[in-house]
């Protein structure tokens, strides 16, 4: 299994190398238009090379993700705690109510009770 593993690390490392390699050319990145730059007077840019941005572009892609999924499933999360108090709260009752069942009993017939 950890050879499947590796493998397939190491042609996503292969993929990933091969892209970078493929995409070194500069780009330029705007905040804004050269035009709406010019007439604010600031105009943020970064040069960078292509496969950085492709990287962070997928990268921001799978945060953005990541998150929109996390909120989307609260509910599922607050529904399965929920149900995990009510859960340890009828166990408490269960103990509770076999205690007060077998109380004064003799405890080698209480506990023949409970395997019938």
């Amino acid at each position: 299994m950890k050879i499947i593993r590796y493998a397939f690390w190491a042609i996503i490392a292969i993929c990933l190398i091969t892209v970078g390699l493929a995409n070194r050319g500069a780009v330029t990145l705007r905040a804004m238009p050269e035009v709406l730059g010019n007439l604010v007077g600031v105009s943020p840019d970064i040069t960078l090379p292509l496969y950085v941005v492709i990287f962070l572009g997928v990268a921001a892609g799978l945060l953005i993700g990541f998150f929109w999924e996390w909120l989307r499933e609260y509910k599922h999360r607050a529904e399965a705690r929920e149900k995990g108090r009510e859960v340890t709260q009828l166990r408490r009752e269960v103990g509770r109510l076999k205690t007060q069942k077998h109380e004064g009993k003799d405890e080698v017939l209480a506990l023949l009770e409970d395997a019938s």
